[in-house]
This record gives structure tokens, sequence and C-alpha cells, in this order.
């Protein structure tokens, strides 16, 4: 159950209904997920979170589909059901098959593994990975 009340395009005053558009015009569709109905009850936060979303999400010198799988790393990672499922659905139309899907949910878990164990031995940087790099010749 949300904690705040979702704020429908119907209901949103003028600040609230511009982002509305923008979001449905940069995604090309018709509707307003939750997450952005939840946010419009403080119409700053929505447009700050709008605004740096879309700036970081939009092509650059990592492509829209491998941004899209690194959110989803993230947001399994982070335990957010709800941001995992969108950018899934958002991966999808970029590309992503079950096949790619099922390789990034294997190296999620063994990054996390992995995470968990170097943490818990407290196990010391080594020195050419501070220094910039191991030497391949």
């Amino acid at each position: 159950m949300p904690t705040t009340r979702l704020i429908e395009y119907s209901e949103a005053n003028k600040q609230v209904r511009e982002i509305y558009d923008d979001i449905m015009s940069t995604r090309n569709t018709d509707w307003i997920n939750n997450f952005w109905k939840a946010l419009a009850c403080q119409p700053e936060v929505l447009e700050r979170t709008w605004r740096s979303l879309k700036a970081v999400m939009e092509p650059g010198k990592i492509d829209t589909l491998t941004k899209e799988l690194i959110y989803i790393a993230v947001s399994v990672t982070n335990s957010c059901n709800y941001c995992t499922n969108s950018h899934m659905s958002s991966a999808r139309t970029k590309g992503m098959d079950e096949e790619m899907l099922s390789e990034l949910l294997s190296v999620v878990g063994m990054a996390n593994q992995t995470n968990a164990l170097a943490n818990g031995l407290q196990v010391e940087v080594d020195k050419p990975y501070i220094d910039g790099g191991l030497q391949t010749h």
C-alpha cells in the first residue's frame, strides 16, 4: 500500500500536468505510471527526479539498453520490486530477451555474493587496482 496518494492526470495542477505531458511525450505513451503519480504530491521532487532521470537515461557513450540493464541490476540489488519490473519492461522494448535477463541476473547474484565475501572478510584492495589497473604485458 502506498504511503502517499497517487495524483491522477485529471486532478493534477498545471505544473504537474506539464511534467506528466513531458513524461508521456518522451516515453511515447498515453499513461503515467504510479511512481510519477506518487511523486506528484511534491511537484518539486517530481520535476527534479524526472529531469534527472531523463538526462541520465538518454543515449550517450552507454547505449540505452545497457543503461536499462544497469538499472535492473541496481534495482534487484536494492530489492526495489517496482523499479525492477518497470525497467525490465523498458529493457524488453529495447531488445532484452529472456537469455539476456538470465545472464544479467547471474552476474548480479555473483557480484552480490563476492561483494559480501570481500566485505565480510575485510579483504584489502590490491595496490595495482588502486594505481589504475593491472599491466597485461
